[in-house]
Protein backbone atom coordinates (compact mmCIF):
# COMPACT_ATOMS: atom_id res chain seq x y z
CA UNK A 1 0.00 0.00 0.00
CA UNK A 2 2.87 2.37 0.70
CA UNK A 3 3.82 2.26 -2.99
CA UNK A 4 0.45 3.77 -3.90
CA UNK A 5 1.08 6.72 -1.59
CA UNK A 6 4.88 7.03 -1.83
CA UNK A 7 4.60 10.44 -3.53
CA UNK A 8 2.13 11.86 -1.03
CA UNK A 9 -1.64 12.24 -1.26
CA UNK A 10 -3.52 10.79 -4.22
CA UNK A 11 -5.94 13.17 -5.94
CA UNK A 12 -9.26 11.50 -6.71
CA UNK A 13 -11.58 13.32 -9.10
CA UNK A 14 -14.82 11.33 -8.84
CA UNK A 15 -16.69 8.61 -6.98
CA UNK A 16 -15.59 6.16 -9.69
CA UNK A 17 -12.00 7.26 -9.10
CA UNK A 18 -12.37 6.57 -5.37
CA UNK A 19 -13.65 3.06 -6.12
CA UNK A 20 -10.72 2.50 -8.52
CA UNK A 21 -8.25 3.62 -5.83
CA UNK A 22 -9.87 1.13 -3.46
CA UNK A 23 -9.27 -1.67 -5.97
CA UNK A 24 -5.57 -0.72 -6.13
CA UNK A 25 -5.36 -0.76 -2.34
CA UNK A 26 -7.01 -4.20 -2.24
CA UNK A 27 -4.30 -5.61 -4.50
CA UNK A 28 -1.72 -4.79 -1.81
CA UNK A 29 -3.54 -6.54 1.05
CA UNK A 30 -2.57 -9.96 2.40
CA UNK A 31 -5.03 -10.42 5.28
CA UNK A 32 -5.01 -9.19 8.83
CA UNK A 33 -4.61 -5.52 7.93
CA UNK A 34 -6.57 -2.83 9.74
CA UNK A 35 -7.45 0.21 7.63
CA UNK A 36 -8.67 3.20 9.62
CA UNK A 37 -10.57 5.60 7.36
CA UNK A 38 -10.78 9.19 8.53
CA UNK A 39 -12.60 12.06 6.86
CA UNK A 40 -15.59 14.36 7.04
CA UNK A 41 -19.08 13.39 5.92
CA UNK A 42 -19.09 12.94 2.16
CA UNK A 43 -15.33 12.53 1.90
CA UNK A 44 -15.67 9.18 0.11
CA UNK A 45 -14.95 6.64 2.83
CA UNK A 46 -17.71 4.24 1.76
CA UNK A 47 -16.77 4.54 -1.93
CA UNK A 48 -13.17 3.70 -1.04
CA UNK A 49 -14.38 0.68 0.95
CA UNK A 50 -16.53 -0.34 -2.03
CA UNK A 51 -13.45 -0.44 -4.23
CA UNK A 52 -11.45 -2.39 -1.65
CA UNK A 53 -14.22 -4.96 -1.35
CA UNK A 54 -14.52 -5.22 -5.13
CA UNK A 55 -10.76 -5.68 -5.36
CA UNK A 56 -10.95 -8.45 -2.77
CA UNK A 57 -13.67 -10.17 -4.80
CA UNK A 58 -16.55 -9.70 -2.36
CA UNK A 59 -19.89 -10.32 -4.04
CA UNK A 60 -21.97 -7.94 -1.91
CA UNK A 61 -21.49 -4.21 -2.43
CA UNK A 62 -20.31 -2.02 0.39
CA UNK A 63 -23.09 -0.26 2.18
CA UNK A 64 -22.47 2.21 4.91
CA UNK A 65 -22.72 0.13 8.08
CA UNK A 66 -23.98 3.16 9.99
CA UNK A 67 -27.15 1.36 11.06
CA UNK A 68 -25.77 -2.14 11.59
CA UNK A 69 -22.27 -1.08 12.74
CA UNK A 70 -20.50 -3.97 10.95
CA UNK A 71 -20.90 -5.86 7.67
CA UNK A 72 -18.97 -9.06 7.03
CA UNK A 73 -17.73 -9.97 3.55
CA UNK A 74 -16.33 -13.50 3.60
CA UNK A 75 -16.57 -14.67 0.00
CA UNK A 76 -13.65 -12.80 -1.58
CA UNK A 77 -9.94 -13.49 -1.89
CA UNK A 78 -9.67 -12.30 1.73
CA UNK A 79 -12.39 -12.05 4.35
CA UNK A 80 -13.20 -8.48 5.34
CA UNK A 81 -15.28 -6.76 8.01
CA UNK A 82 -16.53 -3.21 7.41
CA UNK A 83 -17.10 -1.21 10.60
CA UNK A 84 -18.54 2.24 11.20
CA UNK A 85 -17.65 3.86 14.52
CA UNK A 86 -19.78 6.95 13.83
CA UNK A 87 -22.82 5.89 15.87
CA UNK A 88 -20.94 4.03 18.59
CA UNK A 89 -21.09 5.71 21.96
CA UNK A 90 -18.06 3.97 23.43
CA UNK A 91 -15.35 1.44 22.61
CA UNK A 92 -17.24 -1.06 24.75
CA UNK A 93 -19.89 -1.31 22.01
CA UNK A 94 -17.25 -2.55 19.56
CA UNK A 95 -15.84 -4.98 22.09
CA UNK A 96 -19.39 -6.24 22.71
CA UNK A 97 -19.66 -6.99 18.97
CA UNK A 98 -16.50 -9.08 19.11
CA UNK A 99 -13.86 -6.52 18.12
CA UNK A 100 -11.09 -8.61 19.72
CA UNK A 101 -12.13 -11.66 17.70
CA UNK A 102 -12.14 -9.65 14.48
CA UNK A 103 -8.64 -8.34 15.24
CA UNK A 104 -7.36 -11.84 15.91
CA UNK A 105 -9.22 -13.45 13.01
CA UNK A 106 -6.98 -12.46 10.12
CA UNK A 107 -9.74 -10.48 8.42
CA UNK A 108 -9.09 -7.23 6.64
CA UNK A 109 -10.77 -4.67 8.90
CA UNK A 110 -12.12 -1.54 7.23
CA UNK A 111 -13.08 1.02 9.86
CA UNK A 112 -14.92 4.20 8.93
CA UNK A 113 -14.68 7.04 11.47
CA UNK A 114 -11.76 5.19 13.05
CA UNK A 115 -10.55 8.34 14.77
CA UNK A 116 -13.58 8.29 17.10
CA UNK A 117 -11.95 5.50 19.11
CA UNK A 118 -8.44 5.49 17.74
CA UNK A 119 -7.10 3.84 20.89
CA UNK A 120 -8.78 0.61 19.77
CA UNK A 121 -6.60 0.48 16.66
CA UNK A 122 -3.01 -0.29 17.46
CA UNK A 123 -0.87 2.32 15.67
CA UNK A 124 1.77 -0.16 14.56
CA UNK A 125 -0.90 -2.38 12.98
CA UNK A 126 -3.17 0.24 11.44
CA UNK A 127 -2.95 1.88 8.04
CA UNK A 128 -4.58 5.30 8.48
CA UNK A 129 -6.22 6.58 5.31
CA UNK A 130 -7.11 10.26 5.54
CA UNK A 131 -9.67 11.58 3.06
CA UNK A 132 -10.04 15.32 2.53
CA UNK A 133 -12.35 17.47 0.40
CA UNK A 134 -10.59 19.51 -2.28
CA UNK A 135 -13.67 20.62 -4.22
CA UNK A 136 -17.26 19.52 -4.78
CA UNK A 137 -16.04 16.44 -6.66
CA UNK A 138 -12.33 16.11 -5.84
CA UNK A 139 -10.80 14.48 -2.80
CA UNK A 140 -7.33 13.60 -1.64
CA UNK A 141 -6.46 10.34 0.06
CA UNK A 142 -3.26 10.03 2.01
CA UNK A 143 -1.61 7.36 4.09
CA UNK A 144 -0.86 8.82 7.50
CA UNK A 145 2.24 7.74 9.38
Amino acid sequence: MRKIFNNGPVLVESEAGMVALGRKIAATLNGGEVLGLVGDLGAGKTHLVQGILEGLGASAPAASPTFSLVHEHTDGRLAAAHFDFYRMKSPEEAFGMGWDEYLAGGNVLLVEWADRFDGMLMPQDTHWLVLRHVSATERTVSLAG
